[in-house]
């Protein structure tokens, strides 16, 4: 954007109803046109439009397109990163009284006992700062880097509202931004920690997630058994794409086969009248065979009670 200011191409009360984003590249790049400045060097997502969202700009969420040129779990040739938090810190440059800032504001929460800053919310966009006595602040809650910087700006207008005289230069960084995606596919946690030792750890006893920390770009990943993908640590929203391109294939090697069904057991033959008949007579002798076995143990039983009578009389 121009100038040395982030945010010098918000304005406050812009909603973001007149941003434009046209994508360029494999990864998602979109180049963004807010006004008269246009900035082909970050890297902004594109807004998925729902009847929800189309009313009120601030709940719509960033997507990213990925492309991991392959097929994904969705049958298409892209994966998509929906941005979940976007965390951003500024510097107003001057001492800030939280105990006015509490007083003269709404949505505010202070209670110095507790934590020593002052909890400030906006509706429009939907974000949540955290405003320290040195003139720090940090913001979060937002879904995408417009309403971030968006955001940012009008606690800058709010604080200078109230008595402040904030620096026009806030130093603002956007710190951390958390994606998720979902790959379609069941993933062999155990084999891919087995293989990737140096770069993942997984301990199912203590997180369910496998850890997994890329080296370029510094994210960190949390791979779950379902598929599905946590991405944090990113400072740009192209960081998100880039890394997601490179880990994929190697979520694809580890992506769980189904087994096999086994196919039915083949069906008991028939019996026929000869086998019947053979049948029937082995069990007819087996019983004949009973029959003569406890005649004997009768006779045995009778012998033995005439002994004993004839002992006794004598």
């Amino acid at each position: 954007m121009s100038g040395n200011n982030p945010l010098s191409a918000v304005t406050y009360g812009d909603d973001g109803g007149g941003k434009q984003g046209v994508v360029a590249g494999d990864v998602g790049i979109v180049t963004t046109t807010t006004g008269d400045d246009t900035d082909t060097n970050v890297a902004l997502p594109q807004i998925a439009p729902t009847p929800k969202n189309q009313h009120n700009p601030s709940l719509a969420g960033s997507v990213i397109e990925c492309s991991d040129g392959g097929i994904t779990g969705d049958g298409t040739n892209t994966l998509l990163i929906r941005i979940q938090n976007i965390a951003s810190t500024a510097n107003f440059g001057v001492r800030l009284d939280l105990k006015q800032i509490a007083l003269k504001c709404r949505n505010t929460e202070f209670n110095p006992r507790r934590f020593g800053a002052v909890v400030m919310r906006l509706r429009e966009p939907r974000a949540t700062a955290l405003m320290f006595a040195s003139g720090k602040i940090c913001v979060t809650g937002v879904k995408s880097t417009h309403n971030a910087t968006l955001a940012m700006k009008k606690f800058h207008y709010i604080i200078e509202r109230i008595g402040f005289q904030p620096k026009e230069y806030m130093d603002y960084k956007i710190q951390n931004i958390v994606g998720t995606a979902d790959c379609g596919f069941p993933i062999r946690l155990e084999g891919l920690v087995y293989a990737h030792s140096a770069f993942a750890s997984y301990e199912p006893e203590l997180f369910p997630g496998l850890i997994y920390r890329l080296v370029s770009p510094r994210v960190v990943f949390l791979i779950f058994v379902s598929g599905k993908v946590v991405i944090t640590g990113a400072k740009k929203e192209s960081d998100l794409a880039n890394a997601l391109t490179k880990l994929f294939p190697v979520l694809v090697e580890f992506k769980k086969v189904h087994v096999a069904s086994f196919p039915p057991a083949a069906p008991v033959p028939a019996i026929t009248a000869a086998a019947a008949v053979t049948t029937k007579g082995k069990s007819k002798g087996k019983s004949l065979n009973n029959e003569t076995l406890q005649q004997q143990q009768q006779q045995q039983q009778g012998l033995l009670n005439g002994s004993v009578h004839q002992m006794e009389e004598v």
